[in-house]
Order: structure tokens, then C-alpha cells, then sequence
């Protein structure tokens, strides 16, 4: 029973990060953080300007995705593998690569909707899985 529920359920994520907590690890570990964590778009995306809420921003989408996959972070999922992009008129996207894009698409997620906000040090991210209904359920 507990099969099918999932099969129809639409999955859920979301994860709250407060931007102190980023800049300490940037300041600790440095670019090594910031590459085992952001791909250069997302680095690129945060050097223009309000780095710690824009590396929050991410870092919770990440999060949030992973928590809507059922997995969290282990195995060979790597951060890297989650990658949040904006679309031309500024809307977040998530784009999946490696082992993420593998459990997806076992899951049968053909796409993700994703929403961040943030407040004076906290940055929060929502996302749902959408599924591709092609009958075969």
C-alpha cells in the first residue's frame, strides 16, 4: 500500500538556513567549502552581490531537494549534484546531475518546482517533485 501511496503522492522538501552559519564556513574551510558545495554558476551567482543570502538561498534549496528525494545527504550524492539556476526573468530552477539525477528519475520526477525567500538572516527553500503521469501507473 505504502508503493502505491508514493507513486501518486507528490513529494515535498523544504529546509531553512541562516546565513551566519554559511559565512562561518566560508571563512573556515574557504573555496574548498565552496566547491564541494556550489558549482561555478551558483559561486558566479553569489560573488555579484548579498554572497551569504545567495549561498543560503542555495544551500537550502539543495537541502530542501534532498528532503523531498527521501534520501538526504550520503552515499554518492554530492552537493554538486543539485544545482540551482535562474531562469531569464529571475525565478530559481533546479537542474540535477550524477547519482541526484539517477534517484529522480527512478522516482519518476521529470521536474522540480522550487521557491526561495529570505528574511534579515535566514533564507528558506521549498520544493515539490513534479511526476510525469503518462498512464503506465
Amino acid at each position: 500500500m505504502d508503493n502505491e501511496i508514493s507513486k501518486q503522492s507528490i513529494a515535498h522538501g523544504i529546509d531553512l538556513v541562516d546565513f551566519p552559519r554559511i559565512q562561518e564556513m566560508v571563512d573556515r574551510h574557504g573555496k574548498h567549502f565552496l566547491d564541494r558545495v556550489f558549482t561555478p554558476y551558483e559561486q558566479g551567482y553569489a560573488e555579484k552581490k548579498y554572497k551569504a543570502e545567495k549561498l543560503a538561498g542555495r544551500f537550502a534549496a539543495k537541502e530542501a531537494v534532498l528532503k523531498m528525494l527521501g534520501t538526504g545527504w550520503r552515499g554518492k550524492i554530492a552537493w554538486t549534484d543539485i544545482e540551482v539556476v535562474n531562469n531569464p526573468v529571475g525565478q530559481p530552477q533546479v537542474n540535477l546531475h550524477g547519482e541526484v539525477e539517477h534517484i529522480a528519475a527512478q522516482q519518476g520526477i521529470s521536474s522540480i518546482a522550487l521557491s526561495i525567500t529570505h528574511t534579515a538572516n535566514f533564507a528558506i527553500a521549498s520544493a515539490v517533485a513534479i511526476r510525469n503521469h503518462d498512464g503506465k501507473e
